[in-house]
């Protein structure tokens, strides 16, 4: 029995709306199961398949006639021209939710999508599993560093596939071949060391000369097989936060991967015992905090409007959640018990903020409730469903 997931709620009251309800996440995430879910009485139609990609291609106006009540329309992205004619057939009967289009390519999805649905269809991200939706499953990880060691790909814990077993397949089947498709690379191996090396700057600033330079490859190459990494949504960029606070600030990005397993397995961490006490325990421990803010809000169909903040010379805060009514500023700590020194950083910005903020510390110890410790929310890993990320913290 598959796993029902936040999105479906919010999918559902999309279609109630608008004739075109567009999900878009990384390969595997569970789009599909998630539409058919959702919209049992919509026939799925898969456009993997080259004959029936081959027939929405050549006869776009005869597949769209097949399909007139409406569909399911999977992989959409290997046939973008497609939209057009999409556009044309919803603006002729636009009845709410008619049609369901899922995709894994964000950067080819997007652009059609924008340009042919625009005014006509929500569009929505399915990221792996968030914490909650992981512990619906009959078999999931029960400590922090199994939990992010594994990571959150559905199947993994569906079929229970060893982790790595399974992400090695992945990286072979759908990162390579989507990354041929895309760019046309034709030097895989040098595309994997930079993968690699991207993994190992998670939760650090993006230096794409640094990078490039790492990895055998140009400036503008480095970036343009980035932006294939967060075409797919495999990582994701931070951009920097800059208050009027009369302070030098870094203005660099930061980079997240979106699914800590993959980045244990690029960076050949072989068990939960050995990221326990892996120098790079701390960034990625801070990426998948990151993460579980990203599925908390594009989960709820909700923008995710994340930054960072460093100072060249004092405060530094490693997410800047910008929710409308008021700021959330979030530290991300991997240790199970907190330094004296663990909330210097909120406070010490705090103060100059004058309480237009609030703020929020997540640790790596263990418990289940939300506490308060001088003025700053403090949750353990377990807690980060109990936080409200749609509204500030109370």
């Amino acid at each position: 029995m598959p796993v029902p997931r936040t999105l479906l709620a919010v999918a559902r009251e999309a279609a109630r709306q608008v004739p075109v309800v567009t999900i878009t996440g990384p390969r595997q995430s569970g789009k599909t199961t998630l539409a058919r879910m959702a919209f049992p009485h919509l026939a799925y139609v898969s456009l993997e398949p080259l004959d029936r990609r081959h027939h929405a291609r050549s006869d776009p106006r005869g597949f769209l006639a097949e399909h007139r009540e409406g569909a399911i329309l999977g992989e959409v992205q290997q046939t973008p021209e497609l939209l057009g004619y999409l556009q044309e057939e919803v603006d002729l009967r636009p009845d709410p939710g008619r049609f369901i289009l899922t995709g894994s390519q964000h950067l080819g999805l997007a652009g059609a999508v924008s340009q042919s649905l625009a005014g006509r269809t929500a569009v929505l991200h399915l990221l792996p599993p968030s914490l909650d939706e992981l512990a619906l499953f009959p078999s999931h990880p029960t400590t922090l560093w199994e939990t992010v060691w594994t990571g959150a790909y559905p199947r993994i814990h569906d079929r229970g596939i060893p982790a790595d077993r399974w992400l090695a397949d992945y990286v072979t089947t759908y990162v390579q071949r989507d990354v041929r498709q895309t760019l046309q690379v034709g030097d895989l191996e040098a595309f994997t060391t930079l993968l690699r090396l991207a993994a190992g700057r998670t939760a650090q600033e993006l230096n794409l000369s640094g990078l490039g330079a790492d990895a055998g490859v140009s400036h503008n190459t480095a970036r343009a097989w980035l932006s294939v990494l967060e075409a797919g949504f495999l990582c994701f960029r931070v951009t920097p936060w800059l208050p009027n606070l009369r302070k030098r600030l870094v203005k660099a990005p930061k980079l997240h991967f979106l699914d800590s397993g993959l980045v244990c397995w690029l960076l050949g961490i072989a068990s939960p015992t050995q990221l326990c006490t892996h120098p790079l325990r701390g960034p990625i421990f801070e990426s998948w905090v990151a993460s579980e803010l990203l599925k908390a809000r594009w989960h709820r169909g909700q923008v995710a409007r994340m930054h960072h903040l460093r100072e060249t010379r004092g405060v530094e805060v490693d997410l800047v959640l910008d929710r409308g009514a008021r700021l959330t500023l979030v530290e991300a700590k991997s240790g199970a018990t907190l330094a004296p020194d663990a909330l210097d950083s909120l406070r010490d910005l705090g103060a100059r903020l004058g309480g237009d903020a609030e703020f929020l510390l997540i640790h790596g110890g263990e418990g289940e409730a939300v506490g308060q410790r001088q003025s700053v929310h403090v949750a353990p890993w377990r807690a980060l469903h109990a936080v409200d990320w749609g509204d500030p913290l109370r």
